[in-house]
């Protein structure tokens, strides 16, 4: 019941930060393009990287608070992570034309508005601090919850730099920080994109899921008590924090009242050590004559696909 709590809770704190950080691009956008800003225009594009961030945690968050045979169904994993994919590619062409701006304005430089730069990036600290605040309360240690933390610190460093920016431009007249600002911060963005284009890619093809190695798997298969071999071995991503696993495994002939409990030991192992907690087993039966040498373990090729019924009593 605990840990629902803390879903709810840090679930309302993610919709509300999403929905304020959402307004605050449109807002820190318009006021970057009459300001003159860049760094205030690839701000907003590094916001929208968090508004991402956000939208993704609360996602998951909403997906951990159903029910779980509704957590089978591939659909809204998906959907999530696609339009994660989708925004990550717009944010990374968004700062190709920044990374192309700054270098125009770095060769040419023009007037910046520094007062409006300084109160729109103190704003976005304002924002950005007060999101950290809200997620540190809730007390949810969720990967996706610190994930969408460290975003936001990310952005509160680069409001920063903005705000500081902005007061070397009112000292000094040198508006050529503006777009060098900017270029860092389009890095940032970049950076942050890739990473979420990358991961979403991952589960959009079905890949391994990160830190997972399928030797390691398949060892770790066959150690478990009554199996003799696996093959067919697959694993996949269904959503950022959920994997599937499928194959066929070689045991003894016996009745499946007997098998069960290898099934068992496998389903145990797999959720314990390697986090996978969907899994299709599907045995094949091996009948031998005990002798010292053991079972022969049959190529690949040879698949006897038994069915459970036909047991020799």
């Amino acid at each position: 019941m605990h840990s629902h709590n803390h879903g709810t809770a840090s679930g309302r704190v993610l919709i509300w930060s999403l929905f304020a950080t959402s307004a605050f691009v449109v807002f820190e956008l318009v006021a970057g393009i009459r300001a003159h800003s860049l760094a205030l225009i690839s701000d907003a594009g590094h916001n929208a990287t968090d508004a991402l961030a956000l939208l993704l945690a609360w996602f998951a968050v909403y997906l951990q608070s159903k029910p779980a045979d509704e957590s089978r169904t591939f659909g809204y994993h998906r959907a999530g992570v696609l339009a994660a994919f989708l925004n990550a590619i717009t944010l990374i062409l968004l700062s190709v034309w920044i990374f192309y701006e700054s270098w125009l304005r770095l060769v040419n430089p023009g007037p910046v508005n520094d007062s409006a730069m300084l109160w729109v990036a103190a704003g976005a600290m304002a924002l950005n601090g007060g999101i950290m605040f809200g997620l540190h309360r809730t007390g949810d240690k969720d990967i996706n919850i610190r994930g969408a933390f460290i975003h936001m610190l990310g952005d509160l460093l680069g409001a920063g730099a903005i705000v500081v920016g902005a007061l070397v431009i009112h000292a000094t007249g040198w508006t050529r920080i503006d777009p060098i600002l900017s270029f860092l911060i389009s890095f940032l963005v970049v950076w942050t994109a890739w990473d979420i284009t990358r991961e979403s890619l991952n589960i959009l093809l079905e890949g391994m899921p990160r830190g997972v190695d399928l030797q390691d798997v398949a060892d770790a298969i066959r150690s478990v008590e009554g199996v003799l071999d696996v093959h067919d071995l697959h694993i996949w991503c269904l959503g950022s924090n959920s994997t599937a696993l499928s194959c066929h495994v070689l045991i003894e002939d016996m009745p499946p009242s007997q098998s069960d409990s290898i099934l068992h030991g496998m389903n145990h192992m797999l959720g314990d050590r390697f986090h996978v907690h969907h899994t299709t087993v599907q045995f094949e039966h091996m009948s031998c004559a005990i002798s010292d040498t053991g079972c022969v373990i049959p190529v690949s090729g040879a698949h006897h696909h038994h069915d459970h019924h036909h047991h020799t009593h």
